[in-house]
């Protein structure tokens, strides 16, 4: 979005709600004294220019101008203040839509007369609705700044998974997964290897990551090598590829570097570290003289906007004969398109991708997010007859640089 035309709409957009929004900050403050509104308006409207200028200053200077932290948090106050005004705007809409109804209903039900007396007199804004919207906006805006302190806030999960089908010398195995690093994102080394410690203080046997490991480039996981080579357990650390993982969202070429050489590099990045990354292909995971099929896919998507580079049609075949089997596919949405109607048989499938929208709501016995308006599986655990979905909440975060009420997640899987 980064052509003039595009720009354009997206300035048009925020001053249209500058200028809604504006008409409720009026109504609130109409009994206030001019000096107070004059310092409120100016603060409302320097904090709306400012919005614009960064707006600006993000699109129009390159990524190492003034550094990726300082711009990650630009990025995040120009997008938290434009949701907090749009969260409020629907209380506005709701009293735009009650004046409409009450002029309309002037016009029907009164005499002339009456009418005239009405139409004489404004139907002013309701400061009722108006404080709802503002204060709405306002918890919106502080819930997305406190997010901030949570984008390392790693959760460990617990999940004990039944299996009758299960292998006996598989009993008790401890599986641990991590999904969305996106280590294009991280801005604080020493938080990124406590959750590594985490990952590690679990005494996994088995260790799957299920995509997205960077941003865009392969260069993003330089620094974390070091990092991210500690996950290691003695049935091997295995991993697949994300719709990130591709470099679609950037042009190319970056630095003399084609797309192409920097899907290498990402591959390539994942042997660095000692992972085995599973490219539509499967494995035998073998223990005491048995075994059970972990097959890894490259990413696919039943959304149009997302990849499909899988073939579990390439992978699955040989599969068929081992009695327990593990799908790693980053998208959820794979499940119910293609796992569940042709592969039956596929015990459990791992996923990730959808971050839980890192916004939501989290308590014992309910979760909400507006992801899940998108995805029909979106955080956690969901089953069909005798398969098994476990959508992972993501290691890291992207765009939005923190967590509300959806955490980052390692998963620690217990089969029995």
């Amino acid at each position: 979005m980064r052509t003039p035309a595009g720009v354009a709409i997206i300035i048009l957009i925020m001053l249209a709600l500058d200028f809604y929004v504006f008409q409720a900050v009026r109504t609130i403050s109409q009994n206030a004294t001019s000096k107070t509104r004059f310092i409120l308006f100016s603060i409302y409207w320097g904090i709306s220019i400012l919005s614009v200028l960064g707006f600006l200053f993000f699109v129009f200077t390159d990524s190492p101008f003034l550094g990726k932290r300082f711009r990650t948090y630009l990025f995040a106050s120009i997008t938290g203040i434009v949701f907090a005004k749009m969260i409020a705007i629907i209380f506005f809409i709701a009293d735009d839509i009650r004046r409409a109804i009450q002029w309309i209903a002037s016009k029907i039900f009164l005499s002339r007369q009456e009418g005239e007396i009405f139409q004489a007199t404004p139907i002013a804004r309701s400061a009722f609705l108006s404080w709802m919207g503002m204060a709405a906006g306002t918890v919106l805006f502080g819930s997305l700044l406190q997010g901030f302190s949570n984008k390392y806030n790693y959760h460990v999960r617990k999940v004990k998974l039944h299996f009758p089908n299960l292998p006996k010398n598989f009993r008790g195995l401890k599986i641990v997964q991590i999904s969305d690093i996106h280590s294009g994102s991280f801005t604080n080394k020493k938080e990124v290897e406590h959750g590594v410690s985490l990952v590690m203080e679990q005494q996994a046997d088995l260790i799957l990551f299920t995509g997205d490991l960077v941003n865009d480039r392969a260069e993003e996981m330089d620094e974390y090598k070091e990092v991210f080579n500690k996950i290691q357990a003695p049935l091997g650390v295995f991993s697949t590829l994300g719709n990130h993982d591709y470099g679609d969202y950037v042009s190319w070429p970056i630095k003399g570097m084609t797309k192409a050489e920097n899907l290498e590099l990402v591959k390539k990045a994942h042997a660095d570290m000692g992972w085995r990354l599973l490219m539509n292909e499967h494995i035998a995971i073998e223990k005491n003289g048995e075994s059970f099929a972990l097959i890894g896919i490259e990413n696919w998507s039943a959304k149009a906007r997302f990849p499909k580079h899988g073939r579990l049609d390439l992978a699955y075949p040989g599969a068929e004969k081992y009695p327990f089997k593990i799908l790693m596919s980053h998208d959820p949405s794979h499940w119910d398109a293609e796992v569940r109607p042709q592969y039956s048989d596929i015990d459990l499938t791992l996923s990730g991708h959808t971050h839980g929208m890192q916004f939501g709501v989290e308590i014992p016995g309910f979760k909400w997010s507006p992801i899940q308006y998108v995805y029909k599986q979106w955080a956690g655990l969901y089953e069909s007859e005798n398969q098994k979905l476990y959508v992972n909440r993501g290691f890291g975060f992207i765009g939005y640089p923190g967590r509300v009420g959806i955490m980052p997640e390692i998963t620690v899987f217990e089969l029995v």
